[in-house]
């Protein structure tokens, strides 16, 4: 049969997905693991998460620097020592600090795990946190941070968060020089002692891993006394900026970074689905409103987004976008008109349509590896979401209407609400 290349293929909305089941373990010592089976490929990557995020500490940048240096020296080994052992197994280790938690992710070809896991039981129990180190990941960090301070677009992010939670929120919060300077091996040791040390944590297993992985584990990890103390999270609420309107000028800078956004909720609210539809409509995507305005019939940007980060506690919704200085009232004006066109002109069904297919295959998209999915079930095994989540995924984004665009825009994009964020100038 000669195929006929001048026919394009059929096309074929996707309304549904399936994915591989999570098998559910406690080892010995009560550690939950959770096995994501998918034995394409001989690798695996085991994560061990933690209830260790900024949420927890009392001295800003603990929480960072104590995951960081769980790798940089052990009672056994050196900093030099544990990465030369790492790179002899083909193994990759990333430490991760976030707002609400913490985590030690290894990857490695699943017939070296019985080699990687002592590694990893050391750094959990012996981590010795050397002060050269320490000044070392200090200096890096700094350095790091006096560069992003010069970029508008870094600086209108943190601006935004600290204007929609408050400053000392962990939401809010970001790293500044003046703590990082001031921090102290002892506070650093005493975030670990206090949040990480013998504390339960989770682990996902995703790859070629079967109950001989899982037998494994428990016998490395599923052995340590783990703590039945409680840990007091963070308890204050976000204390949102009354400014409506931030200008923070730089004179020398031919660009302006603007940020448009507001608190907003969690995954878990009844008008999440909603609202990410209305989001993708608006500039979720590269055909969005937004885009097409701003960026192909203005030429004003090359490229502007909106999005709805999420976290455990809370979320907010977010507009970004970078611009000639001279173009930046037109641009926030352009905004508002595509805001206002959303909360008074109903979506086309065609348009909707496409919204909608390119959300569904973007989502089946990032279902490729086990790595991706063990990513998406984190959603549930760790915010507490309903088990059904991922498989109602896509139905329930089919299930938004014109209408409920029109009305969630109403609700969560007025204006009034929307606090703007401008670094450079207009």
């Amino acid at each position: 049969m000669t195929l006929d290349r001048t026919q394009s293929p059929a096309f074929q909305a996707i309304h549904e997905v399936h994915l591989p089941s999570v098998q559910s373990h406690r080892l010995d010592n009560g550690i939950p693991l959770h096995l994501i089976s998918v034995v394409q490929q001989p690798v695996l990557r085991l994560e061990c998460v933690f209830e260790a995020g900024t949420w927890y500490e009392h001295v800003p940048g603990s929480a960072f620097f104590s995951v960081k240096m769980l790798a940089e020296g052990t009672a056994a080994r050196s900093s030099a020592q544990i990465s030369e052992y790492i790179d002899r197994y083909g193994a990759f280790l990333e430490l991760n600090s976030g707002p609400d938690r913490a985590s030690i992710v290894i990857y490695c070809l699943t017939k070296f795990l019985p080699n990687v896991l002592p590694l990893l039981r050391e750094m959990l129990d012996e981590p010795t946190f050397p002060q050269k180190e320490l000044e070392d990941l200090r200096n890096i960090t700094l350095q790091n941070l006096r560069v992003n301070f010069e970029k508008n677009a870094y600086l209108a992010g943190i601006l935004l968060r600290e204007k929609l939670f408050g400053a000392d929120h962990p939401y809010g919060r970001s790293q500044r020089p003046a703590a990082i300077e001031q921090l102290s091996r002892e506070q650093v040791v005493a975030f670990y002692e206090r949040v990480i040390q013998n504390r339960p944590f989770q682990i996902i297993l995703a790859g070629q891993a079967t109950e001989t992985e899982v037998l494994l584990i428990n016998q490395v990890l599923g052995q340590s006394l783990i703590r039945t103390d409680s840990l007091p999270p963070f308890a204050d609420k976000p204390s949102e900026s009354a400014e409506q309107v931030v200008l923070a000028e730089k004179p020398d800078s031919i660009q302006s970074s603007i940020r448009i956004g507001r608190r907003l909720f969690t995954r878990s609210h009844p008008d999440f689905f909603r609202m990410l539809v209305t989001n993708e409509v608006l500039g979720g995507y590269f055909g969005s409103r937004l885009m097409k305005n701003i960026r192909e019939e203005k030429g004003f940007t090359y490229g502007i987004s909106s999005n709805m980060p999420s976290f455990r506690h809370d979320g907010y919704f977010m507009i970004g976008t970078d611009v000639n200085k001279e173009n930046t009232q037109q641009t926030l004006d352009e905004i508002q008109k595509e805001i206002h066109t959303l909360q008074t002109e109903l979506v086309s069904d065609d348009e909707l349509d496409v919204v909608k297919n390119y959300m569904a295959g973007e989502f089946v998209g990032s279902l490729n590896t086990p790595f991706e999915i063990a990513d998406r079930y984190k959603v549930i095994l760790l915010d507490g979401m309903p088990a059904d989540f991922l498989t109602t995924y896509i139905s329930q984004i089919r299930s938004v209407t014109s209408l409920d665009i029109m009305e969630t825009s109403m609700k969560y994009l007025d204006m009034n609400n929307l606090k703007e964020i401008v670094v450079g100038g207009k």
